[in-house]
């Protein structure tokens, strides 16, 4: 099986934490870094391959959804939030999942 590539763009240290913690759980799934903001994690995706994103809704200089919406080519992403209002949105931006923190292992 093909292994793929996480990065978690996550503000909350504890909730990147624990992202990270269930990616290193998974065997198909490798853990290829952790961002604080936007645009870290863009510049970590030029030069890292990475196959899903971790992408929390909220961060700050650049809300997540806007940062979805700016990849010419974004990967298969996974969004994180707190907040159930973005789902319809987040779907019309092809994510294919929709966390809603608190989380655990199992989702």
């Amino acid at each position: 099986m093909k292994k793929l590539h996480c990065l978690v763009v996550e503000d909350e240290p504890l909730a990147a934490e624990g992202l990270e913690a269930y990616i290193r759980e998974v065997p198909f799934l490798v853990f290829a870094g952790a961002c604080r903001d936007a645009f870290a994690a863009l510049e970590l995706m030029q030069s890292r391959r990475i196959d899903v994103l971790f992408l929390d809704i909220h961060l700050p200089k650049l809300k997540g959804l806007d940062f979805l919406r700016s990849l010419e080519r974004p990967p298969q992403v996974i969004l994180t939030t707190a907040y159930p209002n973005y789902a319809l949105e987040g779907y019309e931006l092809n994510v294919v999942d929709y966390l809603l923190k608190p989380f655990g292992l199992p989702r």
